[in-house]
């Protein structure tokens, strides 16, 4: 990494890499490049996940795919039967692909009277699972979850399989690894070694990795940053920032070759922040030359103050760089002592720069309160950074952005919010949170409320008994739609030995006074946590169908327990009833530990019938039957014991004021 002593300004550009959501853009970039701004520096941003998604769905990337599968040699086997459904419909696809696309950015709404038709999309293997809702009749099998004004929505589901179909396309035939968000996640995550991605690096570049050169080049010449900032939010999103990052590195060659400056390129983010706290391996700095940990205010500061010549670089901040070359490469992390930006000052998210009339509203999911993730275009702000809570053991308590716990006035907040409308013209927000205090929600909607400003909001919560019935009435009136928040396992003996500080019959009021006040809430549970057994899982469902069944809950989601290295289960697995399995030699990335639970449950069996049964709910189908016909797993067979919890126990709790 080159110093230059330059007081010219410096720009700065941020960068989404593929994939992260196509509804609305990732925060990250918002965040720093408001921040920057606010500093007085020159900063800018793009989107390359979504520009990536635009090209490859258009009719020129449509006719590129069959290109590649035509020229490629043919499989054994012939082709899967996406791609031969693909090649036989695809002047349908040619044709439909970019009204589709205009259709689900908002800008051809009358298009959803020919979706619907289903005479006008071709439908391939995505779409034969809704033919199961229908009736004997032969009447529309989707009329009972968008009756007969679901006009725009039932056209957004059909629209969002076809493109599910056509990312099966592009998974058989151009990528393996290819998702609409998790991209090649498996190269990264908690993945000991460097060598897979360095593998996957090496390979010739496929027809997504020359796309995304293509875009990486564009965005560059379009800017002439200094600096280029990766964020990379998720495991899905390391691939395809290291391929933007290669052709970085060759751009900046090309510029310095002809008297130009240097491009110094910067790795941070939520999966460098987790999984790369003891980075030991040289070769990721082949790509960027530095990598930053937690928030990442001061951090750019620093860098922005060595790139100018202001700073040495001993006076990094929180900063992982190469030293030395070929076999005597070493990483070393730098971490001159230097306060963070206080939340309160770090400034207001700016979108500026990123194309917000061309995100793609999805409705993967029929549940109301499921689809939040996926459709409209929502603003995504945090309330406080880190957890006011920072006690769960599942969780990564250690780390900055959950334990070091911050917040900013109402009065602050709500100019945040105001400034933010009038830059993008939309009053959605989204508060992403790890668990957003109720103190301050309580002060965001009196304030919001006091000033007329209207807007629509949504975020996480721990399900506290702050929460009262009149505390949610107050926060639907400022604008709430939904909330989530962790009910983990619904069972009080391990909700103890989680230190979530809530009991089910707890979560069973609360989650009720936000269905009272029209709120939709959505419950994060899990499976799997350590002296789990057959028992607790089978009560734990009875649990979740009984708060379906009484309209606590609308939506949910089961997530397997995947113990961590920075948890209290992880730093403290003797607490908890397990021994640790050794971890993999290397220096990547470090996160999940395999463990041995004494109890032996079978967890993977018993996941197939919790996930199937939570879909139904979801769905209100078979909130009348007994739970344990959901677990139909061979393994299962017999094993399966009757619920030890009363039908009526969520009832009864429910009965009971206060609490």
């Amino acid at each position: 990494m080159t110093s230059v002593a330059d007081p010219a300004p410096l720009r700065v550009l941020s960068v989404i890499p593929p994939m992260t959501q196509l509804n609305t853009p990732y925060p990250s970039t918002a965040y720093l490049t408001g921040f920057l701004r606010s500093r007085g520096f020159d900063a800018v941003q793009e989107d390359l996940a979504l520009a990536l998604v635009l090209r490859l769905l258009s009719r020129e990337g449509l006719r590129e795919i069959r290109r590649r599968i035509e020229a490629a040699p043919a499989p054994k086997r012939g082709p899967t039967p996406q791609v031969a459904h693909f090649l036989e419909a695809f002047d349908a696809y040619e044709a439909t692909i970019e009204r589709v696309i205009a259709f689900l950015q908002g800008r051809d709404p009358t298009l959803a009277h020919r979706i619907n038709s289903r005479m006008f999309l071709p439908e391939g293997a995505r779409f034969a699972p809704i033919d199961a809702y229908g009736d004997d009749d032969g009447g529309d099998p989707l009329a009972w979850a968008f009756g007969a004004l679901g006009l725009q929505d039932k056209a957004r589901h059909l629209a969002t399989l076809y493109l599910n179909d056509l990312a099966d396309v592009l998974r058989d035939a151009v990528d393996p690894r290819f998702e609409f968000v998790r991209y090649a996640e498996k190269l990264a995550t908690s993945q000991p070694s460097f060598d897979p991605l360095a593998q996957a690096l090496a390979a010739p570049p496929n027809l997504i990795d020359e796309l995304l050169a293509e875009l990486t080049r564009a965005a560059l010449e379009r800017h002439q940053p200094r600096l280029l900032l990766l964020s990379v939010p998720f495991p899905g999103a390391v691939y395809a920032a290291l391929r933007i990052a290669e052709t970085a590195r060759a751009w900046a060659a090309e510029r310095v070759a002809a008297g130009e400056e240097p491009l110094c390129i910067a790795l941070g983010g939520g999966f460098v922040n987790t999984e790369l706290r003891e980075l030991a391996e040289p070769r990721l700095f082949d790509y960027v030359d530095i990598i930053t940990l937690d928030a990442g205010e001061r951090p750019l500061l620093a860098l922005i103050d060595h790139l100018q010549g202001k700073r040495s670089r001993e006076r990094l901040v929180r900063a992982f760089v190469r030293e030395g070359e070929g076999e005597a490469a070493r990483v070393r992390f730098i971490s001159f002592p230097e306060p963070d930006i206080a939340f309160a000052e770090v400034g207001t998210p700016t979108w500026d720069g990123l194309p917000l009339q061309k995100y793609l509203s999805l409705l993967d999911m029929l549940n109301p309160m499921n689809r939040l993730w996926s459709d409209g275009r929502w603003n995504k702000l945090t309330v406080a950074h880190g957890c006011y809570w920072k006690k769960c053991s599942f969780c990564d308590v250690s780390l900055d952005y959950i334990s070091r716990y911050e917040g900013a006035s109402a009065t602050e907040l709500v100019d945040r919010i105001e400034r933010i409308v009038n830059e993008t013209g939309q009053t959605g927000f989204h508060f992403v949170d790890e668990a957003a205090p109720p103190k301050a929600l309580k002060a965001l909607a009196l304030e919001l409320i006091k000033r007329g400003v209207q807007i629509s909001w949504w975020g996480n919560i721990r399900f506290e008994k702050t929460f009262t019935p009149e505390l949610a009435e107050l926060l639907a009136e400022s604008g709430c739609i939904a909330m989530s928040g962790g009910l983990e396992v619904a069972s009080d003996r391990l909700l103890a030995l989680m230190k979530k500080g809530v009991s089910v019959e707890q979560v069973a009021r609360v989650t009720k006074g936000f269905s009272d006040a029209g709120i939709l809430v959505h419950a994060y549970l899990m499976y799997g946590f350590p002296t789990q057994t057959v028992q607790d899982t089978v009560d734990a469902l009875e649990y979740v169908r009984q708060l379906f069944e009484h309209g606590c809950i609308q939506s949910g989601f089961f997530h397997r327990f995947a113990c961590t290295v920075h948890s209290p289960v992880g730093l403290n697995p003797e607490e908890y009833g397990i021994t640790l399995l050794p971890l993999p030699a290397g220096g990547f990335a470090k996160n999940d530990v395999g463990f041995h639970d004494p109890t032996g449950t079978d967890h993977d069996a018993l996941g197939v019938g919790l996930k199937k049964a939570l879909y139904n709910y979801m769905h209100g189908i078979g909130l009348d039957q007994d739970v344990r016909a959901w677990f139909e797993h061979p393994k299962l067979r017999g094993r399966v014991p009757k619920p030890t919890v009363s039908r009526q126990r969520i009832a009864k709790a429910l009965a009971v004021r206060g609490g």
